[in-house]
């Protein structure tokens, strides 16, 4: 599909349908993701899994990894009209499924096909920007591609809070099939049109062998971890750790899990500090609505807080990235991570603390979302930096990776944290310190780490 015009636009007529398809699949599966940090401590309750509640994000984050790396490795055989059809299909299987949920296995049931759908939705997006659009094009749509996941980040989980306060937290399902149903009417028929690559080269199946036996040493551990009580338990969670170890060390960069100098530490680093924003805000929810009671409509809101403060920091980082032409990337980093350490100070003051409360859990929250915000484009700019001719779509999925497994793990050892408690009759709200004082040694790893980023 190529634009003659030196004016085109991707939402002059060839590209219109396309361009808000993908803009609301994008949304869709930004906003499934983001609803659920706030409705996640309610559906916990009601459905007796409490002691479950960190694999309501792992399943979803690990199953995402599989997704990733299966359509990617196959779409260019099958096309993006199927590889994007099939993908669709186990997204919204997974969405009737959990909406539809009568206990917590259920919907980790429904989290798995979820995380497995939006992992490769998103994947065949990317394709399809690469097929669907004129170079000249492509950083426009890329931008709005970004730009999609900001209003649901802002309004998310404000909107899901008030609708499991208000209606049913089964209804944030069901309310996202209309909007699939037209991102699916609106793509289909450009996707139609793309041609099949037929290429010789053998796919790698290596990749997905790693994918799946790192997904299983994860649950392994996981699982382990939250039994480690008894002798069960540890052997798991030594299964596990002994499973996942050589995957991990194949799908990262050389040298990452040594955290060596350079674009290793840059991976490392930023692992360390998703993995902690994301957990931290899986658990301040948590904490908020079950410990210091307040609604899940006022939850929402104070996440919501660390959602613009997230875009604000990531707006003012690349106004500073040009004026000083990426010289000062490393020292943005290092102040970032800064931020989130004073962000997740203030988390645990609001959750331990009697008289910490909104007002701790509104800073925790714009501290972190400022950090994450200054720190995570940059180590994205910093890791492409480090590229070679060739190797910039291996880093970008490696980034992409750190992404997804690093908080599936952080957020399932909380959780493992809080059945550990509850089985000694701790109280949920020792469980919740733990997990939240797991993170704050995750963000001062990260800040050692950083010191041996190159820029």
């Amino acid at each position: 599909m190529e634009m003659t015009s030196e004016n085109a636009g991707v939402f002059d007529a060839k590209y219109r349908a396309l361009t808000i398809g993908i803009i609301l699949a994008v949304t869709t599966v930004a906003f499934e993701g983001l609803a659920l940090v706030t409705i996640a401590p309610t559906l916990a309750q009601q459905l007796d899994g409490l002691h479950l509640f960190g694999w309501i994000f792992s399943a979803f984050l690990l199953a995402q990894i599989l997704g990733t790396m299966i359509i990617g490795q196959r779409i260019n055989r099958m096309g993006v009209f199927a590889s994007f059809g099939i993908s669709i299909f186990i997204f919204v299987t997974g969405i009737v499924i959990a909406a539809a949920s009568v206990n917590m296995m259920m919907l980790l049931a429904g989290r798995v096909f979820q995380g497995f759908g939006a992992g490769a939705i998103i994947t065949c997006v990317y394709y399809s920007i690469t097929l669907g659009y004129p170079d000249k094009l492509r950083s426009k749509i890329l931008a709005l591609f970004s730009g999609a996941y900001i209003l649901p980040a802002l309004i998310g989980p404000f909107i899901a809070g008030s609708i499991a306060e208000h209606v049913s937290w089964r209804f944030v399902f069901w309310m996202l099939l209309p909007f699939i149903g037209l991102a699916v009417l609106l793509t289909l028929p450009a996707f139609r049109k793309f041609t099949v690559r037929r290429d010789s080269t053998p796919k790698n199946s290596r990749k997905e062998g790693y994918a799946l036996l790192l997904t299983i040493g994860t649950g392994l551990l996981l699982v382990g971890l939250s039994l480690v009580t008894n002798w069960n338990g540890i052997l798991l969670s030594v299964a596990g750790l002994v499973i996942l170890i050589k995957p991990l060390r194949t799908l990262l960069p050389e040298g990452t899990l040594r955290a060596r100098a350079g674009l290793p530490a840059t991976i490392a680093s930023r692992g360390f500090f998703v993995a902690c924003y994301n957990a931290t805000e899986s658990y301040v929810v948590l904490a908020l609505t079950d410990v210091k009671k307040l609604p899940a409509d006022l939850a929402g809101l104070i996440v919501a807080a660390g959602a613009l403060s997230w875009s604000t920091a990531a707006w003012l980082q690349s106004r500073y990235d040009i004026k000083d032409h990426g010289k000062g990337r490393k020292k943005r980093v290092m102040i970032g991570i800064g931020f989130m350490i004073i962000g997740v100070l203030s988390v645990l003051l609001a959750v331990g603390l009697p008289a910490g409360g909104i007002g701790f859990a509104v800073l925790s929250q714009l501290f972190t979302g400022f950090g994450i915000g200054l720190a995570h484009p940059t180590t994205g700019a910093i890791a492409l930096q480090h590229a070679k001719a060739g190797e910039e779509g291996e880093i970008s999925a490696s980034l992409q990776f750190t992404d997804a497994f690093s908080p599936g793990l952080s957020i399932g050892i909380g959780g493992a944290l809080i059945a550990i408690s509850q089985s000694l009759d701790l109280g949920i709200l020792t469980g919740i310190l733990l997990a939240l004082s797991l993170q704050f040694i995750f963000v001062l790893l990260s800040f050692t780490i950083s010191f041996r980023i190159k820029d």
